[in-house]
């Protein structure tokens, strides 16, 4: 599958930053000490990777977009 314009500047800009200053972000509140991308960073990079992939190889219908798993709480 095709990458958008916007998912190819996407992943140069990221890579770009992370090759120049370690990192991708610059605000420590929205990633973990010592992490490259910030949290949302990581999930778009998932979301991309699986779109790349493809329906049927490990991509856009595995894992992504699964319900969190929600205990039923007995009284």
């Amino acid at each position: 599958m095709k990458l958008s314009d916007w998912e190819g500047e996407f992943l140069t800009e990221v890579s770009d930053r992370v090759k120049t200053y370690g990192r991708a972000f610059g605000d420590p509140e929205k990633g973990a000490a010592g992490e490259a991308l910030s949290i949302m960073q990581t999930v778009k990079l998932k979301e991309i990777a699986a779109k790349a992939l493809g329906p049927g190889k490990g991509g856009e219908k595995k894992g992504l977009h699964r319900k969190p798993f929600r205990r039923k709480i007995e009284e």
